[in-house]
């Protein structure tokens, strides 16, 4: 790992807000795009998750891992909240990540 090395929890949505994927990574611009263009043949592509609503930048894989298990684990009204507490209006920030 590199020193300053920077690791995201992320949580996606599809088109209707009613699913949810969270995932961890190392480049969350990158991985974004993967999902948009369907390079994930998992759960995020089956049920259409390709809208970034929140993200949590980590210094440490670890704590990152940790918390991706951590927000798995919770209940959907959990999450909701967690999510309204920084993004109230459930808004895709695919753009907004691509600019910056």
């Amino acid at each position: 790992m590199r020193p300053g090395q920077k690791h995201f929890v992320y949580i996606l949505t599809n088109r209707n807000r009613n699913v949810l994927y969270i995932g961890v990574t190392n480049n969350l611009k990158r991985r974004i795009i993967e999902h948009e263009n369907g390079l994930d043949n998992g759960f995020s592509k089956k049920y259409n998750c390709n809208y970034l609503i929140y993200y949590e930048e980590f210094t440490s894989i670890n704590f990152a891992i940790k918390r991706e298990k951590e927000l798995k684990g919770w209940r959907r009204e959990k999450k909701d909240n967690l999510i309204k507490s920084k993004n109230p209006q459930f808004s895709f920030l695919n753009k907004t990540l691509k600019r910056q």
